[in-house]
């Protein structure tokens, strides 16, 4: 079972890159959001809760995160967590779980926060795209599958997304084994990506067989 984090800014195409592997790797790959893990607050209003930073690290619950993480390597499930963007809300939890896979990905603005998260991953991918391409097509995705308005958007933007971006965010880059240029949709790149995911898991599971032979 191989770990693997993908990490950029918002509309950098993390999602996208995470599903084109999922296509390409020849084994069964799990994707976990990190929206997921967005802290719940059900005392808040509704206008409250339009007022938090949600692009900042200590608006998602990070221990979590790494405890479901955790039991997915070690071949247990788990309780598929899901989040209301309209709501702002943890959307009510369901007898749904997620099970183990050959491959996990956590995707996510802040997937390289935690360094407790960090040492478990076995691949570490930062995509790096032009911001003003990552504000359109943001824009693109809130109007279309969050039902937003463009003013909304851009006061979010202003007020949260790019001072957090410059504050956390690009400094993320540091902790990449690869740069991922040009977003999910870079074909040369997820080909290599592809090629190496299917490799090291091959050899991973080599390696696992011959211990488990040699302790026989």
């Amino acid at each position: 079972m191989l770990f693997i984090g993908i990490c950029g800014a918002s509309g950098s195409g993390k999602s996208t890159l995470a599903e084109e592997l999922a296509t390409m790797v020849n084994k069964s790959i799990l994707i976990i959001n990190q929206d997921a893990y967005y802290y719940d607050h059900p005392d808040m209003s509704f206008e409250e809760r339009c007022e938090l930073n949600y692009d900042e690290p200590s608006i998602f619950d990070h221990d979590l995160l790494l405890e479901d993480v955790k039991s997915l390597l070690a071949g247990k499930r788990v309780l598929r967590k899901r989040y209301d963007y309209a709501e702002h809300r943890r959307a009510p939890q369901q007898d749904e779980y997620l099970e183990p896979h050959d491959v996990i990905i956590v995707e996510g603005i802040h997937a390289f926060f935690d360094h407790r998260l960090r040492e478990m991953m076995d691949l570490m991918l930062y995509v790096r795209v032009d911001p003003d391409i990552c504000l359109l097509r943001r824009i693109q995705r809130d109007i279309n599958e969050r039902g937003r308005a463009i003013d909304n958007i851009s006061m979010q933007y202003l007020a949260t997304v790019k001072p957090m971006f410059d504050q956390y965010i690009r400094n993320y880059e540091q902790y990449a084994d690869v740069i991922v240029a040009k977003g999910g949709k870079n074909a040369k790149i997820n080909e290599i990506l592809a090629s190496y995911i299917n490799n090291d898991l091959h050899m991973f599971r080599g390696q696992t067989q011959t211990e488990g032979d040699s302790a026989c």
